[in-house]
């Protein structure tokens, strides 16, 4: 119930403010409920300074709830003392109490409240030769505010332990949500970019003697791709330690160009078959075709033993189809740690956009194909 140093400083103010409502409402509240019970005239100095009193005891009664219900109890004693106020001992403390009930001190609240109810039942006591009937009403009515203030603080504190718990729920998912999309961009990065440089290593390696020229410009190649690999890795890394409110730089459509180049840097014969406009795709379903293609290039790298791949990219005013073809051995996404996880991001992008993805073996190949909407999607 109280705000910590480490609460934002929205909760810290909207904390103050309440505070400082309850404090105005008590001083009204109480100056009129004594006036409306006075019998005989009361000096409206002592009036004026307890309404004050337990207004003030307000900005106080988060760090020490039960020290102010009982000094507010002790400033109803000493006015009654000075008065001939009759008008009741529980309800001129009643934010007290509500501020207690809101507490681990609840039990103890009710203590309290039992004994005051006690003493006001003697103090009382005198009418019931005169009035039974004002003298029963008088104390259940006690008794009943009693019940009602610590009630009304039990049910604000339950509210706000699950509005708490309803916060914390929604972090975990948030972080969990972030940590898959984490994962899924490193596997991205990584997978495609081991799978390339593996390529052109072994290419450097056989070609090293009798081919220098050739095994030279393997090694450029993958020097250039751990370049970017590395870069796309350090903005990922930057986010992180930023924190969530940032996004690292996203791959984009025309990025296709420079996969389909790589792929054949690496020796594939990649046919790049762009259909519509690119230009109307939003970010979203961009960044989930990008990393769609890049997945099956890395896969059909590592794993088809296929010469020839065709990438056809259709651009739809309501969805972007994509279809990666090879013509390597069929059944070949993958069986280690690394293609496992590469098809379940693929399904996981597809997926949260609304889309589609069907992954298997064709006539004289293998076959990626997903269809992500465009309009309306449920990113």
């Amino acid at each position: 119930m109280t705000p910590t140093p480490r609460q934002p400083a929205t909760v810290r103010h909207a904390a103050r403010l309440a505070d400082a409502a309850l404090a105005a409402l008590t001083v009204v509240g109480v100056m009129t409920g004594v006036l409306a019970a006075e019998v005989h005239e009361s000096p409206w100095e002592g009036l004026i300074q307890l309404s004050l009193f337990l207004g003030a005891l307000m900005f106080v009664r988060r760090r020490l709830p039960m020290t102010v219900l009982l000094l507010s109890i002790a400033a109803i004693f000493v006015y009654r003392a000075g008065s001939h106020f009759q008008g009741g001992w529980i309800w001129p403390a009643w934010a007290a109490y509500f501020s207690a009930a809101t507490t681990r001190h609840v039990r103890w609240a009710a203590l309290v409240g039992v004994a005051q109810l006690v003493h006001a039942t003697v103090d009382f006591w005198p009418v019931l030769d005169r009035n039974v009937g004002r003298f029963v009403i008088h104390i259940a009515g006690e008794g009943l505010l009693l019940v009602l203030f610590i009630t009304a603080g039990l049910a604000y504190a339950s509210v706000a332990r699950w509005r708490e718990r309803l916060r914390e729920s929604d972090g975990r998912a948030r972080d969990a949500e972030e940590r898959l999309r984490v994962s899924r961009e490193v596997h991205d990065i990584v997978a495609h970019t081991l799978a390339v440089v593996g390529v052109q290593l072994n290419v450097a390696a056989d070609a090293l003697q009798e081919a220098p020229d050739e095994a030279a410009a393997a090694l450029r190649l993958a020097q250039n791709v751990r370049n970017r690999a590395m870069a796309d890795l350090a903005s990922l890394i930057g986010v992180l330690r930023d924190g969530p409110g940032d996004t690292a730089p996203q791959p984009d459509l025309a990025a296709l160009h420079m996969l389909a180049a790589d792929a054949r840097a690496a020796g594939l014969d990649v046919v790049l078959d762009e259909r519509g406009d690119p230009s109307a795709v939003p970010a979203a379903p961009a960044v989930a075709v990008h990393r769609v293609v890049q997945e099956a290039l890395t896969n059909t790298l590592k794993h088809a033993g296929a010469s020839k791949v065709e990438v056809i990219v259709e651009y739809g005013a309501r969805s972007v189809t994509v279809e990666i073809k090879d013509d390597g051995r069929a059944g070949h996404d993958g069986s280690g740690i690394m293609e496992r996880h590469g098809l379940i991001g693929m399904r996981e992008r597809v997926s949260a956009l609304g889309g589609s993805l069907t992954v298997g073996p064709v006539p004289d190949g293998f076959a990626v194909r997903a269809e992500i909407p465009v309009a309306g999607s449920k990113a």
